[in-house]
């Protein structure tokens, strides 16, 4: 559980990361996008074959992990929506409202109870981001598209775990990175034709930038990703990628000084998600505590 805590926390820090390369990549949103998750699993793809781990899997499976592609692909595209249309610190906030989507939509695909604890850390986060909604109102399609790129990372996490029992994690990742690519391809015409582009060719330096995003933010983080799910529910992890917010903003006023556009309501609405994934953190530590001490008394 330990070594699951520290994978996930490294997973959240690559994480803060793609906020700041959705800024400093200039070709828009939905380009990102479709290079991102190409580079991606063609850089997996290389490394599985290069080390000889690559595992094929049937036609029925790859639909399956094509799915999580897409929506992985379809979360993106929104993602840096947000950004775009804001600026990082909103876009990366609205990433929070995955937890509270998780709460509702986990239990309805997985046919379980709702979580009462789950639902009012969940709403939490949704006062958090309310006292964020109304700090600007220049900021509202942004925030729309973050909203909605969190629902589909939620729907993408659930189907992920669901992956993550039934192969190895870089199996998972390197086919949901090609199958969610070939998915998404055949949209994208439709998406430049609402959204056009001078050119389907980034710059030089954006081509550098995409490939660190799909190495280090992409590939290593979603392996890590996968690997915890193995250990800790989708819930968790979802609730914990809430402190990517935290990491992203401090890089974010370093670099960008966005702190100039940031009102107090924001900073508390930051303080509420925070101390919603702490609370969190605190009740998954507690149970794990107490399954592992009735454990050891049923052995004696």
């Amino acid at each position: 559980m330990k070594q699951a805590f520290i994978k996930l926390h490294i997973a959240i820090i690559l994480a803060g990361f793609t906020g700041i390369f959705g800024k400093l990549i200039t070709v828009n949103e939905g380009l990102l996008s479709w290079y991102r998750i190409w580079l991606a699993g063609i850089l997996m793809l290389l490394i599985l074959a290069a080390t000889r781990k690559l595992e094929r899997i049937s036609f029925r499976d790859f639909t399956r992990t094509s799915l999580a592609g897409l929506l992985l692909g379809l979360h993106w595209i929104f993602f840096y929506g947000s950004i775009k249309y804001s600026n990082i610190s909103v876009g990366v906030v609205c990433f929070s409202l995955v937890g509270f989507f998780t709460a509702i939509f986990s239990p309805l695909i997985n046919r379980k109870r709702f979580v009462l604890s789950e639902l009012l850390l969940s709403l939490l986060t949704l006062v958090g981001i309310a006292l964020i909604f109304s700090f600007d109102s220049r900021y509202r399609v942004g925030i729309a598209l973050g909203v909605i790129s969190s629902a589909l990372g939620s729907l993408f996490t659930i189907t992920n775990e669901r992956l993550a029992h039934s192969f190895k994690s870089e199996t998972a990742t390197v086919y949901s990175m090609i199958g969610g690519a070939i998915a998404l391809t055949p949209l994208m015409p439709v998406y430049f034709y609402f959204f056009p582009v001078a050119t389907l060719v980034p710059s030089w330096a954006d081509m550098g930038y995409l490939l660190i995003l799909a190495f280090f933010c992409t590939v290593v983080l979603y392996m890590l990703q996968t690997q915890v799910l193995r250990r800790i529910s989708a819930f968790t992890v979802n609730l914990s990628l809430n402190l990517e917010p935290v990491y992203t903003i401090i890089l974010a006023i370093l670099i960008y000084h966005e702190n100039k556009e940031l009102r107090w309501s924001f900073y508390l609405g930051l303080t509420l998600i925070i101390l919603s994934v702490v609370l969190q953190m605190l009740q998954v530590l507690r149970t794990h505590r107490k399954n592992a001490g009735a454990a050891e008394l049923s052995m004696h």
